[in-house]
C-alpha cells in the first residue's frame, strides 16, 4: 500500500490512545524515586524526564483543540516522521522546563500529575476528538494537521516511549495495546516507503505492515528477491533508533535476504 494512501479510523486510534495510555499510567503508580532517577537510553534523560516528556505529548493534544482552527495546507501523515526529527531541541527544553515545573516531586507527586495530564486527555478522546477527525489543529511546528493524524501522532508518542519506559526499567515486557503496535508500525513502515521509494526491498512486518521500498527492480510475482522481516517492536526500536541493525541481524530480531536487503543507511526513519 503506498505510504500516502493508509488512513486509520479515529474511533478506532483513539481507543488504542486510551488503551496504551492507562498501561502507562499503571507503570508510572509503581515507580519509586530510585526509578525515576534511573538513566535511559535517550540522551540526559532520566525516568523522570521521560514521564514528564509522556505527559506533555500526550496533552497537547487538549492543547491544541483549545486553540483556534487554522488554515492552509495539511501535513501529511506520511510526512511527520521526517519532520518530528527536526524538533528536537524544542522538545528537550520543554521537557526540562516541565520537570521543573511539576514532575520535580516524589513519586506519588509526579504521579499526580501524570494523572491530571492523563485525565484530561481522555476526557478529550471520548468527547471532540474521535468527533472532529477534520478539523485542523497546528502541530508543534506550526505545521496544520487533520486532527484525526494528529491523534496517530500522539499514539506513536505513547507506544514508543513506553518502549523506553520499559527499558529503563528493565522490564522484560510492556502490555502494549494490540491496534496500538499495530498502527505504529504500519505508520512506520510507511515513513520507510516514503523516505525511499522504490520497490526492490518488501519489509515485512507481520502480522501489521507489508511495504516496498528502496530503489531499483521492482518486485511483482513470485518471491521478492529482497525480503527484510522482523516483528513490530523491533521494527518500531530500528525505525526511530532505538535498536543498532547489525545486532538486531546478528540476534536474529530481524531476516534480511538479498543483495539490497541492508537497511542500516536509510535508518532511523523517526528521530
Amino acid at each position: 500500500m503506498p505510504a500516502k494512501s493508509r488512513t486509520y479510523q479515529p474511533q478506532k486510534v483513539s481507543a488504542a490512545l486510551t488503551a496504551q495510555s492507562e498501561a502507562v499510567r499503571v507503570v508510572v503508580h509503581q515507580l519509586t524515586e530510585s526509578d525515576l532517577e534511573r538513566p535511559t537510553r535517550l540522551g540526559s534523560w532520566r525516568v523522570r524526564e521521560l514521564v514528564t516528556h509522556l505527559s506533555l505529548a500526550l496533552s497537547q493534544l487538549s492543547a491544541v483543540l483549545d486553540l483556534p482552527e487554522v488554515d492552509g495546507p495539511v501535513l501529511p501523515l506520511a510526512d511527520y516522521a521526517a519532520l518530528a526529527g527536526t524538533m528536537a531541541g524544542f522538545v528537550d527544553a520543554a521537557t526540562t522546563e516541565h520537570t521543573a515545573a511539576g514532575f520535580a516531586g516524589p513519586p506519588k507527586e509526579v504521579a499526580a500529575e501524570f494523572d491530571r495530564s492523563l485525565d484530561a486527555v481522555l476526557a478529550v478522546l471520548v468527547g471532540r476528538a474521535a468527533a472532529e477527525p477534520e478539523r485542523r489543529v497546528t502541530f508543534l511546528s506550526g505545521h496544520p494537521m487533520l486532527l484525526s493524524d494528529y491523534l496517530v501522532t500522539r499514539l506513536i508518542e505513547a507506544v514508543v516511549h513506553a518502549d523506553d519506559l520499559a527499558d529503563a526499567l528493565g522490564l522484560d515486557a510492556f502490555p502494549h495495546d494490540r491496534e496500538a503496535l499495530a498502527t505504529v508500525s504500519r505508520v512506520l513502515a510507511d515513513a520507510l516507503a516514503g523516505q525511499v521509494p522504490g520497490g526492490a526491498v518488501e519489509l515485512r512486518v507481520p502480522p501489521f505492515a507489508v511495504v516496498q521500498a528502496v530503489p531499483g527492480p521492482k518486485h511483482t510475482r513470485g518471491t521478492p528477491p529482497n525480503v527484510v522481516e522482523t516483528d513490530p517492536l523491533t521494527w518500531i526500536r530500528l525505525a526511530t533508533g532505538r535498536a543498532d541493525w547489525a545486532a538486531a541481524v546478528e540476534a536474529a530480531e530481524v531476516s534480511a535476504s538479498g543483495e539490497r536487503s541492508d537497511l542500516r543507511e536509510y535508518l532511523p526513519v523517526l528521530c
